[in-house]
């Protein structure tokens, strides 16, 4: 029962029927709360098609409305905003429509219909998930949900890279300085212990280059002769000549880290449906290449090099080969592109979740495979994201100074029980309840703080502000649902459908006219990729309900009927506070 669309329907029919004209693009949006009405038409684009006034156009389409909706009561004309009072029939009707529906909002995909893949996570082996990583995985994972709300089919993928010199580094230090302890043996998370040698690595190399220094030899070859990056090198070499003992501690070393991340997305409630390997698919593009050269979308340099040129799309040369046939990133992600297409034959599109600062990388990236003709190349979307900075600064991984994501979602854990003590709400749970709380309170503090903000922004993320059971955190709104829970516990009573008679108050209204938007506000998530909007519709929602529950009289009231409608109203409110937090990966606890 979506109102914006009946409303389009009626004026696009009215303007047919009056004008003999198709019109179809009505902006329709909630009023403005400065305004008197519950949902605004704007006019403005009808004013250069019909050739008349914004009034003009406005008072006869608002006339109509009276006339031909039976939702519509009044109306008021503020320059092109045709502001419209709608009848509360329409709200308790709308009420009484998801009364039972447990999943208002949200469409079911079907079986036959194509699949999106979503990428995201894509970390390194070289060191733990730390606090970029961890924006990165909160929004692959909620727009996955989202989507999948939007009656998408979504299959969650990522890329891990795993080959390299970086690799080689973490490997020759644990060589040299482990003396073959394993994660076990110290009982550490693997991601966590060879990321400890990557860090190590980068404090010997820099030692090592002052010492060259001091011996005479300037910067520039102490840092391409210092001994233990000629060990990183000579161990890649070995590596891609398929050296059986290299390959082995390859092997060995990764699958440490690997079991650390698996340990890091079950702390997060994150789960993927494939994994893709760089050492897997880092020769998959050069049979894309040489199409690509017979089709002449690409050419070779006299150094044997290949290239696109794509200056006439307002880009540059890009080089997809280099002279020794050697494989760079992009001819890696043309091939991983191909093959995942042909992994999954339905696919109709890809999102890739990667930061900003692979904006041009990614259209380089779509602008190549829609010239060379795949037809899926239409639907691809960079999910681009802004940093995430500390209160001290950014974060460097060869200095250790990154932000842990284990320790980060233990800290959000502790805060969260720190919290909960000082404020006495959970005096009277047992030890296993409080751990549980604790750990919904935390990790949807954290998902929250994160996801609220729209992706293309940075984020100065301050683990102790997310952690407030006021203003816009997660908590806040977890405790609204709570408090929703609590009033559930203490019913019996049997709720029906409204009578359509009843009477509803301004606050009322107001909460049902949010409850309606739910579905507006998914399909615009997914439409623009961004949680944010899940996020700031929920917290509205809330805002709402928080000012109707003070206000008013809810298990003692002795009329019927007006406990009815207040019981209904607010456990339909629980259910979508519900439903738009799991869009975002959170949880919601039955008690705080």
């Amino acid at each position: 029962m979506n109102l914006h669309n009946l409303l389009k329907r009626k004026v696009s029919e009215f303007i047919l029927k009056k004008y003999d004209l198709n019109f179809n693009e009505l902006e329709v949006q909630m009023t403005k709360k400065d305004f008197s009405g519950d949902i605004t038409i704007v006019v403005f684009p009808l004013v250069k098609t019909l050739r008349k006034s914004p009034s003009e156009i406005g008072n006869e389409i608002g006339e109509f409305l009276l006339k031909e909706s039976e939702y519509v009561e009044e109306f008021n004309l503020i320059q092109g905003f045709l502001n419209l009072v709608i009848k509360s029939q329409f709200y308790l009707e709308f009420l009484n429509q998801i009364f039972d529906q447990d999943n208002y909002g949200f469409i079911k995909p079907s079986l036959e219909d194509p699949t999106i893949l979503v990428e995201f996570a894509s970390p390194n082996t070289n060191k733990p998930l730390h606090l970029g990583h961890i924006r990165n995985i909160l929004l692959g994972d909620s727009i996955s949900k989202i989507l999948q709300a939007n009656g998408k089919n979504i299959h969650k993928t990522q890329i891990i890279n795993d080959r390299g010199i970086h690799i080689c580094k973490s490997i020759v230090a644990w060589l040299k300085f482990g003396k073959n302890s394993t994660p076990s043996d110290l009982n550490e998370k693997g991601d966590f212990f060879v990321g400890k040698y990557y860090v190590l690595f980068d404090k010997v190399y820099k030692e090592e280059i002052l010492q060259l220094i001091s011996e005479g030899n300037d910067k520039a070859y102490a840092e391409k002769n210092a001994p233990i990056f000629l060990d990183a090198q000579s161990l890649l070499i070995k590596w891609e000549s398929g050296d059986k003992k290299v390959i082995e501690l390859w092997k060995k070393m990764n699958s440490w880290v690997y079991d650390g991340f698996e340990k890091t997305y079950n702390n997060i409630g994150v789960n993927f449906d494939s994994y893709y390997y760089e050492s897997n698919t880092y020769l998959l593009g050069k049979d894309i290449i040489n199409e690509g050269l017979k089709n002449n979308i690409f050419f070779k340099k006299e150094d044997g090099s290949v290239w696109i040129d794509l200056t006439d799309d307002g880009l540059d040369e890009k080089i997809l080969l280099r002279s020794d046939g050697t494989s760079v990133y992009m001819t890696q992600d043309l091939g991983t592109a191909l093959l995942r297409y042909k992994n999954h034959p339905n696919m109709y599109g890809m999102i890739y979740t990667v930061g900003n600062e692979q904006d041009y990388h990614f259209k380089v990236l779509f602008k190549i495979l829609k010239k060379l003709g795949f037809e899926w190349s239409k639907n691809l979307h960079h999910l681009s994201y802004g940093m995430v900075d500390l209160p001290s600064g950014k974060m460097k991984s060869r200095e250790g100074t990154v932000v842990d994501g284990d320790d980060l979602i233990s800290e959000m854990k502790l805060n969260a029980s720190n919290l909960s003590k000082e404020l006495g709400k959970i005096d009277e749970f047992s030890n296993s309840e409080k751990d549980m709380l604790n750990s919904t309170i935390g990790l949807g503090a954290l998902k929250y703080y994160i996801l609220k903000v729209d992706p293309k922004k940075r984020i100065l993320f301050d683990p102790s502000e997310s952690i407030d059971f006021n203003g816009n955190t997660g908590p806040f709104v977890q405790y609204a649902y709570a408090r929703i829970q609590s009033l559930k516990r203490k019913s019996s009573f049997s709720l029906e459908k409204i009578n359509l008679d009843f009477e509803i108050n301004e606050k009322e209204k107001d909460i049902l006219k949010q409850l309606t938007q739910f579905p507006i506000s998914i399909k615009a998530a997914a439409d623009n990729y961004s949680p944010a909007l899940i996020a700031n519709y929920t917290f509205e929602l809330v805002k709402l309900f928080n000012s109707y529950y003070q206000s008013i009289t809810i298990l003692k009231v002795n009329d019927k009927t007006i406990k009815n409608f207040r019981l209904t109203l607010s456990f339909k409110v629980g259910e979508v506070i519900k439903n738009s937090m799991k869009l975002l990966g959170i949880n919601v606890p039955e008690k705080m």
